[in-house]
């Protein structure tokens, strides 16, 4: 900004600001063209588009799913304690989450 323009008018210089910008902004926008993978046409959002987001309710279902299994391997007692614990965690969730989830038996 400083050696390029010498004006002192205060338009001159508004001008002349939003010259240089454009000039960085296109500079920019030309230097994400050639470094920035998502800009390789639609390749980019086709590769995103294979990988299917995992829902959340599926993937709580499956974490329970292990955890049980799990616990099938364990002691009485420890497999009693997680289990209460499960249960005390699964009543304090949101209405909507606990449809998704099994029923626990626990046994004060």
């Amino acid at each position: 900004l400083q050696k390029e323009f010498q004006g002192r008018s205060y338009d001159l210089l508004i001008s002349h600001t939003t010259i240089v910008f454009t000039r960085f902004i296109l500079l920019s926008w030309q230097n994400r063209c050639s470094t920035d993978n998502r800009t390789l046409g639609g390749m980019f959002y086709e590769l995103c588009d294979e990988m299917n987001e995992l829902d959340w309710a599926v993937a709580l279902t499956q974490l329970m799913d292990i955890l049980h299994d799990a616990l099938t391997k364990t002691k009485k007692s420890i497999k009693r304690w997680v289990t209460c614990q499960l249960t005390q965690w699964i009543e304090s969730l949101p209405n909507y989450i606990k449809v998704y989830l099994p029923k626990l038996g626990c046994e004060s």
